[in-house]
């Protein structure tokens, strides 16, 4: 019989700014590993002018229902987005579009920006990371 521990767990990794949300929104049913909280001011000065990330984990079997919940609460203007890549596929999360493509994949990732420019995310936060 194996040790639980033993077993290696596939984990999603990413970021959301909380912001990004709908107020009055919440985001509920999925265990997240919080590993860091900060907090901002954009480059260039955006609204709002302070932003808090929290930078999380989560089991990868939780991936497709995050991003779900995440199309359903995010802030549809001012050009918001979250993001957050397993060690094959990356997610990429507007209000209402969810982009997942493989990680690393040049063209899921040029269809994922085109989107955010389009919805008014400045070029300079067109970077998440894979």
């Amino acid at each position: 019989m194996s040790d639980p521990l033993d077993t290696v767990r596939n984990m999603i990794e990413g970021t959301l700014i909380l912001e990004s949300l709908t107020v009055g929104s919440t985001l509920a049913g999925i265990p997240l590993v919080v590993r860091e909280i900060s907090r901002a001011e954009p480059m260039p000065p955006r609204e709002p002018r302070i932003w808090a990330a929290i930078e999380f984990e989560a089991d990868d079997s939780f991936a497709e229902a995050l991003a779900g919940k995440l199309a359903a609460i995010l802030e549809p203007a001012g050009g918001w987005y979250a993001n957050y890549s397993s060690a094959t596929e990356t997610f990429v999360v507007y209000s209402g579009k969810i982009f997942r493509y493989p990680r690393g994949a040049a063209q899921g990732r040029a269809q994922a920006a085109a989107y955010g420019r389009e919805h008014g995310v400045p070029e300079n936060e067109l970077d998440w990371t894979e």
